[in-house]
């Protein structure tokens, strides 16, 4: 006699995270597991993972928030709940519509709420609701995809015409523009060591003002750009810790508060070995309370720290061109280019 088919493992998985929330296992802005972690305990591709997650998100039981991945909506249904008049889920929009810029965007979300790490373009497909293979024929592929997902992201926050008075107000605020466009997106700070950079327009935009920033201040032409680099890379070498920390977590299952509670006992011991005697004053300076990492204040020490050792570099009065002015060297006659 014919059997029945098994059901496909997106659908096992979605069944489960749905008992789970009606049974009051997993509450509203409780965190589901990530697709890499369902992928894991499961044993299935990223984009299986991530289709059982889009049908709860489009049955209402999940959403995504970037950054805080995708946790249980707060109009989730329960069990013992009255019956809710059937409304079809919103069926996804057929190929003929599909768009670069919409499979551009659902990328961003993924990459936004799991990380660059669990962008794939099956998943990407499986998000829109189509076959694997359409989103090529709009991205060519994944390298082209997180491009456009970049150029995308920096295009998002612009600057004011006119500019505020001051190389130091323009700088200041170009830092604070990428800080809040990694903030946004923190799989920025991950996609090219700082030696290659993306030729992408809108990232061009934040270069031109950082050097128009410069402009009339009589700094040669390879200090404006080692000076734009120094801001640009402050941004993106606490940026990358958003990222990290978001990887770290879902590899572990653990938040930073309970890895280093985990940690304490070996902080201890290497408190007490006497052998770090800066280090051990420090932690006894803190008090029960610890040190409690906040990026954005590490952010804000930073640019301070940065700007006002530029301050007197920016306020020197121009020199005569082709002169080296005081107190900044002449640059090489060659300058090393990595390959």
């Amino acid at each position: 006699m014919p059997t029945t088919p098994p059901e496909p493992p997106y659908r096992r998985i979605a069944a489960d995270i749905r008992q789970r929330i009606t049974e009051g296992e997993l509450a509203p802005g409780d965190r589901v597991p990530s697709t890499r972690r369902l992928a894991q305990q499961w044993g299935v591709a990223l984009a299986t993972a991530t289709k059982a997650l889009t049908e709860l998100r489009l049955e209402g039981y999940v959403e995504t928030r970037p950054r805080a991945g995708t946790v249980v909506a707060a109009t989730a249904r329960r069990a013992g709940d009255p019956p809710a008049a059937p409304t079809p889920a919103p069926a996804p929009a057929p190929e003929a519509e599909l768009t670069r810029e919409r499979v551009v965007r659902a990328a961003m979300e993924i990459a936004d709420a799991e990380g660059l790490a669990a962008l794939s373009m099956r998943g990407v497909a499986a998000r829109l609701g189509v076959a694997a293979m359409s989103p090529y024929r709009y991205v060519g592929g994944k390298n082209r995809l997180v491009s456009l997902m970049a150029d995308a992201a920096y295009g998002e926050l612009g600057y004011p015409d006119p500019p505020p008075p001051g190389p130091r107000a323009c700088l200041e605020l170009g830092a604070r523009t990428l800080w809040r466009l990694h903030r946004r997106h923190p799989w920025l700070a991950q996609l090219t060591p700082l030696t290659r950079p993306l030729m992408l327009p809108n990232m061009l935009v934040h270069g031109e003002w950082l050097l128009s920033a410069l402009d009339g201040t009589g700094l040669d032409a390879t200090t404006k750009m080692d000076v734009q680099l120094l801001v640009f890379t402050h941004v993106q070498g606490v940026a990358a810790n958003l990222e990290r920390e978001a990887q770290a977590e879902a590899a572990t299952g653990k938040t930073d508060d309970e890895w280093m509670a985990a940690q304490q006992p070996a902080l201890t011991a290497l408190a007490a070995s006497g052998r770090y005697p800066a280090f051990t004053r420090t932690l006894g300076a803190l008090g029960d309370g610890g040190y409690d990492m906040d990026l954005d204040a590490l952010f804000e020490l930073g640019l301070t720290t940065l700007l006002n050792g530029l301050t007197p570099l920016l306020e020197r009065r121009p020199s005569t061109p082709g002169t080296p002015r005081e107190g900044v060297p002449a640059p090489p006659p060659t300058r090393h280019t990595p390959r």
